[in-house]
């Protein structure tokens, strides 16, 4: 190999050189021509890519499972992956064009045949990472999955997301929600408190909710946890809705109207499109300390003609229906869909998040949910006129009131079209606040901040 054809190859990134030496181009794209296919070697069927905030995902598809090796390099920044055992096909090919411009994390991918039964991937980064990469049996209406998780160095903080979002009437300063002092930003305050500096409060929707006073004036916090997103669609209507989609309209419809609220404000679980597993939905809501955790769904059945709003809180002892019991169940495989790399997870935090729901926290949440429902009874049929409850492993917070909360079934095509609806979209939000309101002014307790 003369010198000019290797450093074409090392720009690439299809040479494996030493790791200190690896220089790679941001713009030259090398693809090999394409050797014949090996016998019995796994096909890339899908390629998909999930940009957020917190981190990105790129997601390959096979038909059969896959064996892969990784490595990063700085200087630039990038992330290589050897990907064995296939050769390059139009597919994986789309994965150039898939790259978004507003990706938090990926500049560019380049592809090439490395070996004749290897693929090399170089991912230019924007920043440097803490990759996950790991595999998925088939589910759902997945094959086998190769999953390339890129977060950064420096996990993203909750809090930090309260302190960079842009709303109308911003949540002042994380350092408040602290307890620490921040004298020249004025806080909203609850009914019967003064804060320093005041200002006029932006027009309410609905009467505030005459509740106890906050630590620190602090606003009383709601989480909003749209369910599914990303690799994980939700239940789909059957004119192709997805549940994953409206829910997060609903959501950050809710999250406008709690915002204008003086003395409340929101906090979601995703923000995006990208998938969020269900113990890290919890983690989330106790980091920013929330009073409360609603989480949003659209339900679906094989029969089309159910249809209604239900509220589910959590069950420690068993379901109240046999249809609880199967609706916890479907929500809880979300993580199986969604794709979570099991080997991060702290076995013994996720059992604490999971077994230590209280009785208080239970009726506190049955309360608000009583309250949430007859609210959305006003402007929607309900399926179920009480609050159900079972073992939803999204509810599992020890020390914060939550309630899921199933807006409609998609799978009815009237309701499905309503939940379409911006206006109704909205509708649904109001009846939430509505309800959230209504727990507050019966003078329910705030949640520990311990």
């Amino acid at each position: 190999m003369d010198k000019n054809t290797h450093t074409e190859q090392l720009d690439a990134g299809v040479t494996r050189p030493n790791r200190r030496r690896f220089v790679a181009s941001a713009t030259t794209l090398l693809v090999f021509s394409i050797v014949p296919r090996i016998a019995n070697a796994n096909s890339i069927v899908a390629v998909r890519t999930w940009p957020a905030d917190e981190y990105t995902r790129v997601t390959l598809e096979l038909d059969r499972e896959l064996t892969s090796e990784h490595f990063t390099l700085d200087n630039p920044h990038r992330m290589v992956i050897d990907l064995q055992g296939i050769t390059i096909n139009s597919t994986l090919q789309e994965l150039i064009s898939k790259v978004r411009s507003n990706d938090p994390y990926i500049s560019n991918v380049r592809v090439g045949q490395f070996k004749p039964d290897v693929v090399r991937l170089v991912l230019d980064l924007k920043q440097p990472i803490a990759p996950q990469v790991f595999t998925l049996k088939p589910v759902g209406e997945y094959k086998y999955r190769l999953v390339i998780d890129l977060y950064p160095r420096v996990a993203r903080d909750p809090l930090l997301a309260l302190q960079n979002a842009q709303d109308s009437d911003p949540l002042a300063s994380v350092l408040e929600q602290l307890g620490q002092n921040s004298p020249s930003v004025p806080v909203p305050t609850v009914a019967g408190q003064t804060a320093p500096a005041p200002r006029p409060a932006p027009k309410q929707t609905s009467p505030v909710p005459q509740v106890a006073p906050t630590p620190a004036n602090r606003p009383i916090l709601i989480a909003l946890d749209p369910g599914h997103g990303g690799e994980d669609p939700g239940a789909i209507g059957p004119a192709g809705t997805r549940e994953k989609d409206v829910v997060l309209q609903i959501a950050q419809r809710l999250k406008r109207l709690i915002d204008a609220q003086p003395n409340m404000r929101a906090y979601m679980t995703r923000d995006k499109d990208f998938f969020v597993p269900l113990g890290v939905r919890v983690q989330k809501a106790r980091r920013v300390k929330a009073d409360l955790f609603i989480s949003i769904h659209a339900d679906a059945w094989i029969k089309p003609s159910a249809r209604g709003s239900s509220v589910y809180a959590l069950s420690q002892t068993g379901a109240t229906s046999t249809a609880a019991s199967w609706l916890a169940k479907k929500e809880n495989e979300a993580d199986l869909v969604g794709g979570i790399n099991i080997g991060t997870h702290n076995k013994q935090v996720a059992q604490v998040l999971l077994d230590l729901s209280t009785a208080a926290q239970i009726n506190d949440s049955v309360r608000m949910g009583t309250g949430v429902l007859s609210e959305i009874g006003k402007i929607n049929k309900l399926h179920k006129r009480q609050v159900e409850r079972a073992g939803f492993a999204v509810l599992k917070a020890p020390d914060i009131p939550s309630i899921l909360i199933e807006t409609a079934f998609i799978s009815n095509p009237t309701e499905e079209k309503l939940l379409r609806s911006a206006a109704h979209q909205d509708k649904l939000a109001r009846a939430m606040l509505s309800g959230i309101q209504d727990y507050f002014k019966s003078g329910a307790a705030l949640a520990q901040r311990s």
